[in-house]
C-alpha cells in the first residue's frame, strides 16, 4: 500500500496524511493518531527516500577527508569512525565518508553543503587557521569539528587535551632526570601539532629549560617521516637523551628508526609517542599518551551533532576530554646527562 492508497482509504488528501506521518505540529492530534492507526492496521510502510524530502532532511552525515594512505591502517581513526557509524546506525542515519586531496577539500565542502547532500558534517583534522569552519559557520551548516581552531566564531568541537597531554609527557621525563628532550612534532598548520608544540616548549620553560632547536623537528605524520626524523636526532651531538614524538603514525618510524640503530630504548634513549601503538608491530611496548575510548569519542561527536540540528547553539557545545599516560618500556632515568 503507498501514500495514495493510505489517503484514499481514510478519506483524507494525501498532503493531510503525509503531515500526519510526519509529525507535522498543525495536524491535530486526534487526526494523528486516526492516520497512525490506520497506518499501522494495513501495513503501511513510508517511503523512506520521499519522507526524507518531505522532512529536508537526508538522513546521512558525512565526513570530507583528506585521506592518507596510512589512514586506513590507522586504528585510532578507524575507532572513532566505527563510533559515529554506531551512533547514526542507533537512530536509522547512515555516514559517509568522502575521501578527496587536500587540493580538493574545500570545493567538495562547497559542494555539499549547497546541494544538501547531507545534514551535517564532522571536520577533522582542524587547522590553526580554517577556512572549512569559516565557511560552514558562515553558511550556517551543522557542523562538529573534531579539533579546535584559532577562529573567533562560536562553533560546536569535541578534542582532547593536547596541552595536558603533552605537559605530563615532559613532567614525566623531567622527573628522571632528563634534560635534553626532543619533540617530533606532525605538520604545524595542524591545530593539534601546534598547541603539542606550546605545550612542550611552555613545560621545558616552566621547568627553566629553554628547547633546543635542533631536537625540534616537525611536518612528520607517517612511518617514513617518523623514521627520518629519528635519523636527524640521532646524528646531533649531543644527542637527545629523551624524545616525545607528538603522533602513533610518525611514533611507528621513530621507535623503528631506534631498534635499527641498535639504539637501546629506556636506556640509551627514551621514547614517548602521543597515541595506541598497539597493533602497529614497532617491536618495543611504548610508553604512550593515549586518547581514551576512541569509539566513544565518535558517538560524542554524533551525539552533538543531532544536539546541534535539534536547535542547541553551536557554543554551547564544547568536549575536552583529558588524554592519560600510560607506562610502557621505553622510558627510563637517566644517569649521564653530559
Amino acid at each position: 500500500m503507498n501514500l495514495a492508497h493510505l489517503a484514499n482509504h481514510l478519506g483524507m488528501s494525501k498532503t493531510t496524511v503525509s503531515r500526519a506521518l510526519n509529525g507535522y505540529p498543525e495536524v491535530n492530534v486526534r487526526t494523528r493518531e486516526r492516520v497512525l492507526k490506520a497506518a499501522k492496521e494495513v501495513g503501511y510502510q513510508p517511503n523512506p527516500m520521499a519522507r526524507s524530502l518531505a522532512l529536508g532532511r537526508t538522513n546521512v552525515f558525512g565526513i570530507i577527508y583528506p585521506l592518507l594512505p596510512t589512514d586506513l591502517g590507522d586504528p585510532m581513526f578507524l575507532d572513532v569512525v566505527a563510533g559515529m557509524s554506531a551512533a547514526l546506525e542507533a537512530v536509522n542515519k547512515n555516514l559517509i565518508i568522502a575521501p578527496v586531496s587536500p587540493a580538493a577539500e574545500q570545493p567538495s565542502y562547497q559542494q555539499i553543503v549547497r546541494g544538501r547532500r547531507v545534514d551535517g558534517l564532522v571536520v577533522g583534522r582542524t587547522l590553526v587557521r580554517d577556512e572549512r569552519i569559516a565557511f560552514l559557520s558562515k553558511a550556517k551548516f551543522p557542523f562538529v569539528a573534531h579539533g579546535r581552531t584559532d577562529l573567533n566564531v562560536p562553533y560546536a568541537w569535541f578534542d582532547y587535551d593536547n596541552e595536558a597531554g603533552v605537559r605530563i609527557a615532559v613532567e614525566r621525563l623531567l622527573g628522571l632526570g632528563h634534560q635534553r628532550v626532543a619533540l617530533i612534532s606532525a605538520p604545524l598548520e595542524l591545530n593539534f601539532a601546534r598547541q603539542r608544540k606550546d605545550s612542550f616548549v611552555t613545560a621545558l620553560a616552566t621547568a627553566g629549560l629553554a628547547a633546543d632547536p635542533r631536537y625540534l623537528i616537525d611536518n612528520t605524520l607517517d612511518r617514513r617521516s617518523g623514521y627520518q626524523a629519528m635519523q636527524q636526532l640521532l646524528a646531533c651531538s649531543p644527542r637527545p637523551t629523551a624524545v616525545i614524538v607528538d603522533n602513533h603514525l610518525s611514533g611507528v618510524g621513530a621507535v623503528r628508526a631506534l631498534l635499527d640503530a641498535g639504539v637501546e630504548i629506556g636506556k640509551e634513549m627514551s621514547v614517548i609517542v602521543w597515541g595506541s601503538m598497539a597493533d602497529t608491530l614497532a617491536g618495543a611496548h611504548v610508553t604512550t599518551i593515549d586518547q581514551p575510548d576512541p569509539r566513544q569519542a565518535g558517538a560524542r561527536m554524533v551525539a552533538m551533532l543531532l544536539s546541534l540540528i535539534d536547535g542547541t547553539p553551536a557554543g554551547d557545545l564544547h568536549e575536552l576530554w583529558q588524554p592519560v599516560l600510560l607506562e610502557g618500556a621505553t622510558v627510563g632515568r637517566i644517569t649521564d646527562n653530559r
